[in-house]
């Protein structure tokens, strides 16, 4: 939403804070903060990690059929790592304990 907003900016960057999907690109990050922060207040960093880190692939797939952008190579080799972190994450025990 926000790389669609402000690649239809052709006023000053001030300006794009008033377009309606400049407007729900912020909305939905907020709204993706504070859900996270609510996963992490629930379960182990192990398991929301795999949860958020297929947001990235679905970013870069995203970003390259719907936006027509190039993704070279090297970010997909970088989603894919970061996918492969997150999954050696997800291997990992449980530590913490309720009170």
């Amino acid at each position: 939403m926000l790389s669609l907003g402000m690649k239809n900016n052709h006023g000053p960057l001030l300006a794009a804070l008033l377009i309606p999907w400049v407007i729900l690109g912020v909305a939905l990050l907020i709204v993706w903060t504070l859900s996270r922060m609510a996963l992490l207040s629930w379960a182990d960093l192990s398991y929301v990690l795999p949860i958020t880190a297929v947001g990235y692939v679905i970013n870069a797939l995203m970003g390259r059929y719907l936006l027509n952008e190039h993704v070279s190579a090297i970010r997909w080799a970088g989603t894919l790592l970061i996918v492969a972190g997150a999954a050696l994450a997800a291997m990992t025990a449980p530590a913490s304990r309720r009170a």
